[in-house]
């Protein structure tokens, strides 16, 4: 809702409804084709004045529900002025006395009776709209919620994806120790060998050696 849009038509308004209430005094002191042109200048203006009063509900539909509340039980009360207005601009145009005038007050007794009516219907309106918000603010809500739900699914479902390669790399990590556990014993056998085959052949030529040396120092003697 723009409340700088709200506020210029209600100053447009209050300034035509001024010029509104000018009407019936006006009506009261000329008579024949200018009684005519007031008045069809009151319909005018009257006109104007309800699409003024349209627009306003327009803007308020989007506000927050305590100003819009309050704004729309004042624009009920400028509808309620406006027809009293306008009963008393069509009295006024009346001549005094006349059977018209007589009928006309019967009218207005029926039309209060239609204005009550108006009001009820227009307080079920009211009733009716704030249902169908609440019940978009629900729908709003949900569809959040839902969202919301659908995002964490899809995040959960990353990590999961995540913890499986990782696992997967745990794995292979794993399969490489084995294989690395598997070559130190393959190289620690060899080294074993390697160092007993050295020792034998140690032991040989010092056999050898020993052998040598006795048979030339000892074996002549």
């Amino acid at each position: 809702m723009s409340s700088e849009q709200f506020e210029k038509i209600h100053e447009l308004y209050k300034d035509l409804y001024g010029k509104l209430q000018e009407t019936p005094q006006k009506l009261q002191e000329c008579y024949g084709e200018e009684k005519k042109k007031i008045l069809r200048e009151f319909d005018e203006k009257q006109k104007e004045a309800n699409e003024m009063l349209s627009e306003m509900e327009y803007e308020l539909k989007s506000a927050p529900p305590t100003f819009r509340h309050q704004k729309m039980s004042k624009l009920r009360v400028y509808r309620r002025d406006l027809v009293k207005l306008q009963m008393e601009a069509k009295y006024n145009a009346l001549e005094d006395g006349s059977k018209e005038r007589r009928m006309y007050t019967l009218e207005n007794e029926n039309g209060g009776q239609l204005d009550s009516q108006r009001a009820l219907l227009l307080q079920g309106t009211e009733s009716l709209n704030r249902a169908t918000d609440s019940i978009a603010r629900s729908h709003r809500i949900a569809a959040e919620t839902d969202a919301i739900g659908t995002d964490i699914i899809e995040e959960l479902g990353e990590q999961r994806e995540k913890l499986e390669r990782t696992k997967g790399r745990l794995v292979h990590t794993g399969e490489n120790l084995s294989k690395s556990r598997k070559i130190l014993r393959s190289m620690s056998r060899k080294i074993v060998t390697n160092k007993l085959l050295l020792s034998i052949i140690i032991i040989l030529e010092l056999a050898i050696l020993g052998g040598l040396i006795y048979y030339k120092f000892f074996s002549k003697g």
